[in-house]
């Protein structure tokens, strides 16, 4: 796989399907490195099989289709360039799209109420105009709270996102009828999201954090009132942090996701699972359906499936995330996909189950699960999968000091070896690294380097107990459970253990800056969108006022001053989850004692470059991987290496789609 390759990347969304359960609709994205922007259509996939998907939407970027009741109509999210996305309305039976009434800022997913007359969703609401042209000539934030800033939004502090309704006139087939204001239904100084209807339709529930320590603690409640507007009521104690509920047809109880039992801070979330719960729709605490101890929700589905008197969701597993099927009634839980697979999303309805898998060589594609029968309904990744360049990865385990086992993954290039080796820690540290398709992964095998993945302590998927280790003591057990997976896997004579190198993001980058200051095994090391200083994140990240406690603790154990090998520093401009600054720091420092050292700073970007980053960065961000790699970690080990050099620095101008700055240290003759 080559940096060009993402051009041929496809990727399925979160499907919908037909009330009568015969048709799914999913959004498929694709990077234009032509246009350089991201592009997503809605494709209709028989759920059958008997027909190949068809293109149902052209607009610019079209996404979170979902069916009404009547299976009538297709609301979805549709995006012009550079614009936010806003509803719109598809009527299945033939005819154009009409767009419906917008918002300044954009609107969220649409969530049908049962009559399917009714549209509620959230949108954020600005207190004051803000154009992007004249920033400048803004007027100042006054930020009085912890939680002013979210990564990828900006600062929230005078646009909070609400609910609203949108009521839809009697004859929709109509494109003359007008369409009337949405009604906003919540308000006040909190963000309302996930959205869902009674079956009677008369009440909306959602989730906010409105109690007195909202702005201290991470507890998120269930709320709710009446679809027409009034008093508001909290539905869940206060005690954890809930998403995504759902009313069961009965009327009786709301089914949710939740991180129970936050502590008496309400911050006690290192390692806590999210778990399927359910509470009284009168109210009380949430009460937990599966094992918290053993159970972490992993999937992307933006709502709690329920269907045919079941719960439907996607449960990390050891790098996997199972398709479970959990009977509301009471009863063992059903797994409908297992083994090396990720759930990315799903949908139910009419007792088939519609679900976008991936894997370790695909970005996922559309199956449909009935009695017995699991049948593949699409093929987006045929143009990607064709290169014949994508390589299946191996699972390695190993004991860490202390027994504990630690899993992993080895993905191998062509040929017998011995190959140059590249560590690639994930960000985190509650995720996990395993059964879906890495981008750089392959095209860093494609390259010619073996890559070794982990999942050590910290990581989701292996229980709780394995993810609370790292609880006040990240860069202790996680650094050696990496290490003893790493020294396992260098006895394979395939791999080269005297050329390893290290690269990690986020949490990742972070271990990765532990790594090279406890061991010299490492010629070179990627440390990308990291946390590098963590006393100066506490009050610049949208997080850090609760991460570094949590994960961290006192005294971390990774300093600039202890580290001398060669680091590639990559991150984004805007971003807030682990500001550019601390990357700038780790950078500086480096240069200041004369370790060899690059800054690689993409502007406009966020923590998620190497996904959500612009096309023609993410080619970028792959091209100079594969540059540094070439200088320190050569796959061929005679190459000669070019000498050190005078800083350079590169930043053409250009508000839009940019070049990233690159200071060097070093570069190629």
């Amino acid at each position: 796989m080559r940096p060009d390759d993402l051009a041929l990347l496809r990727t399925p969304g979160v499907p919908t399907v037909s009330p009568d359960a015969r048709m799914a609709v999913v959004a498929v994205g694709r990077p234009d490195l032509g246009d350089d922007a991201e592009r997503s259509r809605l494709w209709a996939v028989p759920t059958d099989g008997s027909a190949p998907p068809r293109l149902l939407t052209s607009g610019w970027c079209d996404t979170d289709p979902v069916f009404s009741p009547d299976g009538r109509w297709l609301a979805y999210r549709g995006a012009e360039r550079g614009g936010p996305p806003q509803l719109h309305l598809l009527p299945t039976a033939g005819g154009a799209p009409r767009q419906l009434p917008g918002h300044p800022l954009g609107a969220g997913r649409p969530v049908w109420s049962p009559d399917a007359r009714r549209l509620a969703y959230t949108a954020r609401v600005p207190e004051v105009h803000r154009s992007s042209a004249d920033r400048a000539g803004q007027p100042p934030w006054l930020v009085t709270t912890l939680r002013w800033q979210v990564d990828g939004v900006g600062v929230v502090t005078d646009r909070h996102s609400h609910v609203f309704v949108l009521d839809l006139p009697p004859d929709t087939d109509d494109d003359r009828a007008p369409l009337p204001r949405p009604r906003q239904v919540t308000d006040g100084a909190a963000d309302d999201a996930d959205v869902t209807w009674s079956p009677d339709g008369a009440e909306l529930a959602f989730v906010s954090a409105r109690h007195a320590r909202a702005d201290r603690d991470l507890v998120h409640d269930v709320y709710a009132v009446p679809a027409t507007g009034g008093a508001l009521r909290r539905v869940t104690d206060g005690r954890a942090d809930c998403s995504l509920p759902a009313y069961d047809p009965s009327g009786g109880w709301i089914w949710l996701t939740a991180r129970l039992d936050l502590g008496p801070d309400g911050l006690d979330v290192a390692g806590r699972g999210a778990t399927l719960c359910r509470v009284p729709v009168a109210g009380g605490a949430p009460e937990p359906v599966l094992d918290p101890a053993s159970t972490d929700r992993g999937d992307g589905t933006p709502a709690t499936v329920l269907a045919g008197g079941a719960a439907h969701l996607g449960v990390q597993r050891r790098g996997a995330v199972e398709l479970l099927r959990v009977p509301l009634a009471g009863g063992p839980p059903e797994a409908l996909v297992d083994g090396p697979f990720t759930v990315h999303g799903l949908a139910a309805a009419g007792g088939v189950v519609v679900a976008t898998v991936g894997h370790d060589r695909s970005a996922g594609e559309l199956i449909a699960v009935t009695p017995g029968r699991r049948r593949l309904l699409t093929a987006f990744g045929r143009g990607l999968a064709g290169t014949g360049a994508l390589r299946r990865s191996e699972e390695r385990t190993a004991p860490a000091p202390d027994g504990v086992e630690v899993h992993g993954r080895v993905t191998l290039p062509d040929g017998p070896g011995p190959h140059p080796v590249l560590l690639s820690l994930h960000d985190g540290p509650h995720r996990q690294d395993g059964w879906s398709l890495s981008v750089d992964t392959q095209t860093l095998v494609s390259a010619g380097y073996a890559v070794v993945r982990c999942d050590p302590r910290g990581s989701a998927g292996y229980g709780q107990a394995h993810a609370r280790a790292v609880r006040g003591a990240g860069g202790t057990v996680d650094a050696d459970d990496v290490l003893a997976l790493l020294d396992a896997v260098l006895a394979d004579p395939a791999l080269d253990p005297e050329r390893v190198g290290v690269m990690g993001a986020g949490y990742g980058g972070w271990l990765a800056t532990v790594l090279t200051g406890r061991t010299t095994l490492f010629a070179a090391a990627v440390v990308e969108g990291a946390l590098t200083d963590p006393a100066g994140l506490v009050g610049s990240s949208d997080v850090g006022w609760w991460f570094v406690d949590q994960y961290l603790g006192a005294d971390p154990p990774a300093r600039a001053a202890d580290l001398t090998t060669p680091t590639l520093v990559v991150h984004g401009e805007d971003d807030r989850r682990f500001p550019a600054e601390q990357g700038v720091r780790l950078y500086a420092e480096l240069k200041r004692r004369g370790v060899p050292a690059e800054l690689l700073l993409f502007p406009g970007e966020g923590s998620d470059l190497g996904r959500t980053g612009r096309p023609r960065h993410r080619q970028a961000r792959l091209e100079h991987l594969l540059r540094w790699w070439a200088r320190w970690l050569p796959v061929t080990p005679d190459e000669d290496l070019p000498g050190e050099v005078v800083d350079a620095a590169a930043a053409p101008g250009g508000d839009d789609g940019r070049e990233p700055l690159t200071v060097r240290a070093t570069r190629l003759d």
